[in-house]
């Protein structure tokens, strides 16, 4: 039997809302399949219009739950009340060039938006990176979503390109799509020096 990943110790965690109420944060697990199926089915169009798949479909559902650990360094719900509200990854390739950048996507219940809930999300995903090695985080927000790109912005995201005309939304316009990264290879270059300060023979 595997070792659980260091990366879901100190789970579940909670976070807390601004109507003071809270959400139970913890890993996807192959078992929520059926839920997830009903998560992602029970959201608006608009809101499943910009995901990579049709997660309405109980195969492609299938599939995200049952494979999402071959390239996924974190796969994290949110539960509220027995059901599942919210699905956030983290994820990076095990080899090629971009082995160092990890990606964040976030899909949250329309009635949970704008409410602290998915700034809380994205901190336990870039906590994730770091604690992994990831040293580039990027995600994608088509430009229409003001509250999504806002959250990032807040926490230290910067907008490092965006590809015109990209994506389409449900009337057929075509929208931006922000490309948004945080550097976070300061942070280990501080570690390793902290490290060199207090044992200087690793510096030889």
């Amino acid at each position: 039997m595997r070792a659980a990943s260091p990366l879901v110790e100190g789970y579940p965690k909670r976070i807390p809302l601004h109507d003071g109420s809270e959400v139970i944060v913890r890993p996807m697990k192959r078992s929520d399949e059926v839920r997830m199926l009903e998560f992602f089915s029970g959201l608006p169009l608009e809101d499943r219009q910009f995901l990579r798949h049709d997660v309405t479909q109980p195969e492609n559902v299938h599939r995200f739950v049952t494979d999402v650990h071959r390239d996924t360094v974190l796969a994290l719900v949110g539960e509220r009340d027995g059901r599942i509200v919210a699905s956030a990854t983290l994820q990076r390739h095990h080899y090629g060039w971009m082995t160092h950048v990890g990606e964040i996507r976030v899909v949250i219940a329309r009635n949970l938006q704008r409410h602290g809930f998915g700034v809380g999300l994205v901190k336990l995903l870039v906590k994730a990176a770091i604690q992994a090695g990831v040293e580039k985080i990027v995600a994608e927000v088509p430009s229409n979503r003001t509250a999504a790109r806002k959250a990032f912005e807040r926490l230290g995201f910067q907008r490092e390109a965006i590809l015109k005309r990209h994506v389409k939304d449900l009337c057929g316009r075509k929208r931006d799509l922000v490309i948004y990264a945080n550097d976070v290879s300061h942070i280990w270059e501080r570690m390793e020096s902290m490290v060199l300060d207090f044992n200087p023979t690793l510096g030889g």
